[in-house]
């Protein structure tokens, strides 16, 4: 099985800064995307950042505040957040396109989610 495992939120105030981790463990033969998603209460999850290879996208509301970074050695993808904002608050989800064996498809998988709480 394929778990992806999560870390890194918690509370900080307008401004401050957190670095998400998450790390992909067992049957995988690559990873071709890994990203970061969040669902704030009401809204539809969305797009944060992703990251292939050394091609990285940002969703604008991040763009310039939020640097994602990724370690093919260890299966882990980072996000770092700074100048956060109360916008920002939201359960932070860690997405990996994952290929378990060499011809096989890929698949979605996705962690437990970290929650991002930014104080005014």
């Amino acid at each position: 099985q394929v778990q992806l495992v999560e870390s890194g939120g918690g509370l900080v105030q307008d401004g401050g800064s957190l670095r998400l981790s998450c790390a992909a463990s067992g049957n995988i033969f690559s990873i071709d995307i890994m990203g970061w998603y969040r669902q704030a209460p009401g809204k539809q999850r969305e797009l944060v950042a992703s990251i292939s290879g050394g091609n990285t996208n940002y969703a604008d509301s991040v763009k310039g505040r939020f640097t994602i970074s990724r370690d093919n050695t260890k299966n882990t993808v980072y996000l770092q957040m700074n100048s956060l904002k109360p916008d920002d608050t939201a359960v932070y989800y860690c997405n990996a396109k994952i290929r378990k064996y060499r011809y096989s498809s890929v698949y979605d998988y996705w962690g437990q989610g970290t929650q991002v709480t930014v104080s005014s």
